[in-house]
């Protein structure tokens, strides 16, 4: 992603964003009531196991958010972790335009953001729970407009509820729908005519995001798109996260293993270690230093 691309008008900017600055670009002082000034093109990405990297703070990935006007055509934001990497680079090689045409590609992973630190590569993490949550708390006004797709009517309604959110338009795909075109065309055309500023795609990985590039690719759409999985499970008080202190142990994966062995027990214990052979593969023929592009 092109921070280029980061519009940064039209909202006001949350208070924690204040002060920061990202390379030369201050955000001290910015009015988001009027435009901001215009400014040099810049961008600024670290590729790391063959992903492009926005490497912004969660302060920062808010603020443009709220900043892109809600009548911009449609985009999204990705997060991947380390079963979103290993899925691309050892099983789904058809998976890479969603991922390559994102707004966004914030480190959803610790363990990623350790082993490019080994290399050199600074990654801040933003977890797609963690975007949520702050958007939820401090970016969406409760008269905008919300779409979200995936989970129950219950959930839904209970995040309504404790948002005190007044404009939101759901739709659960059936189990599978992925495999189904006529169901995969519903899911776009749902959130293309939904027109919401705020779109949360909340049907799991690599699904969401194939549904994301497509509404993207369609005429009409609007607004932003997060790939959240199970994010809004946790904002309705359904699922428990792990203790900050487990996370930044980067070990939340362990938690989330011990809560549904059942389910988790192959993707964390199988696939997940499987991203330190590639890390070395990707290593072996990362060139020196190439891992930051800015071009001004």
């Amino acid at each position: 992603m092109s921070l280029e691309n980061l519009n940064l008008t039209g909202r006001e900017i949350p208070a924690p964003v204040v002060g920061l600055q990202l390379d030369g670009l201050s955000l001290d002082g910015l009015s988001f009531a009027e435009p901001a000034p215009a400014r040099p093109a810049l961008r600024h990405e670290v590729e790391f196991l063959d992903l492009d990297f926005t490497p912004i703070d969660l302060s920062v990935a808010l603020a443009a958010v709220v900043g892109r006007p809600a009548s911009a055509p449609f985009t999204y934001v990705v997060t991947p972790n380390v079963d979103h990497v290993v899925r691309l680079l050892r099983r789904r090689s058809d998976l890479w335009p969603a991922y390559r045409d994102a707004w966004m590609t914030l480190c959803d992973s610790r363990i990623l953001a350790r082993l490019a630190r080994g290399e050199g590569r600074d990654l801040p993490v933003v977890t797609g729970s963690d975007l949520t949550l702050r958007l939820f708390e401090q970016g969406i006004a409760p008269d905008d407009a919300v779409a979200i797709l995936g989970g129950s009517e219950a959930t839904v309604a209970r995040i309504s509820a404790i948002y005190g959110l007044r404009n939101v338009r759901h739709y659960n795909p059936p189990m599978g729908f992925i495999r189904d075109p006529r169901e995969v065309a519903r899911a776009v055309r749902f959130l293309v005519e939904a027109g919401a500023r705020y779109s949360f795609l909340a049907v799991g990985s690599p699904q969401q995001e194939i549904v994301a590039r497509r509404v993207a690719k369609a005429r009409g759409g609007r607004g932003i798109g997060f790939c959240i999985g199970a994010s809004l499970e946790f904002l309705s008080g359904e699922q428990e996260r792990a203790p900050l202190m487990v996370q930044q142990m980067s070990m939340e994966w362990f938690f989330r293993l011990c809560s549904n062995p059942q389910r988790l027990w192959r993707r964390y214990l199988i696939e997940g270690p499987q991203i330190f052979r590639i890390h070395q593969a990707w290593r072996s023929r990362a060139p020196a230093g190439a891992g930051v592009r800015l071009d001004a």
